[in-house]
């Protein structure tokens, strides 16, 4: 694989400089700007309805210290003036482009799964997340594709990767070197990267040849992508 061949922009959270992000303004924004795939966090509402929310409460992007496992959707839309959406309202916004579904609780895995496929969309959801989110989605479907979110650079046990599949590596962008994405490759998984946020740490992980970049500046990310094809 080369530098740049194939390498994804990802939207963080969809293009939070532009919208608030895991919103549908922010998904629109991200798809307008280019990116390939939008990464969106979920979580479950109290009666079981998959959202958009990375944190436990809304307090930081609502200003209600509220848990949204405390609430039921029809509470979570009344707080926030319909600014949180259904996993089912995000995914209609993507079908143009790839969807990564980040799971902040694993407990949403098996709701989220479900909602991909009651959507139409399960050939276009991935998963990212901690070994017990995979853990879960895997449970759910034994063929999602999963993207192991790992923060070490000790490597992933060759039995956790046997038990999970993953068809990537998700690691934190600090972390990698042209090294360890060519022993990744080597093992036959795809590298993506997160959170990159500036032109010359964009330009170093395409030098080292991950294959996706998370980021919460989509648009410059496409712009610079564009540069080098």
């Amino acid at each position: 694989m080369t530098a740049t061949a194939g390498c994804h922009a990802v939207g963080h959270r969809g293009d939070p400089y532009v919208q608030r992000e895991n919103t549908l303004p922010s998904i629109r924004s991200a798809v307008r700007a280019g990116a390939q795939a939008v990464e969106i966090d979920v979580r479950l509402t109290r009666d079981g309805v998959p959202v958009l929310l990375h944190d436990a409460t809304l307090e930081r992007l609502w200003r209600q210290d509220r848990p949204l496992a405390r609430l039921s959707a029809a509470e979570v839309r009344g707080l926030t003036g319909g600014g949180v959406p259904t996993l089912h309202e995000a995914l209609a916004l993507t079908e143009s482009v790839r969807t990564l579904v980040d799971l902040p609780d694993a407990a949403a895995a098996s709701a989220a799964v479900a909602g991909a496929r009651e959507s139409g969309a399960a050939d276009r959801v991935y998963y990212c997340g901690s070994v017990a989110a995979m853990r879960a989605v895997r449970r759910a479907d034994p063929a999602a594709e999963l993207a192991l979110t790992w923060t070490t650079l000790a490597p992933p046990r060759p039995t956790l990767l046997a038990e999970l599949r993953p068809r990537w590596i998700n690691y934190r962008f600090g972390l990698l070197s042209r090294a360890l994405v060519d022993r990744n490759h080597a093992d036959g998984l795809l590298v993506s990267a997160w959170t990159a946020d500036t032109r010359w740490s964009m330009s170093r992980l395409l030098t080292v040849g991950v294959d996706a970049i998370t980021t919460n500046r989509v648009g410059a990310l496409c712009a610079l992508l564009a540069t080098r094809r």
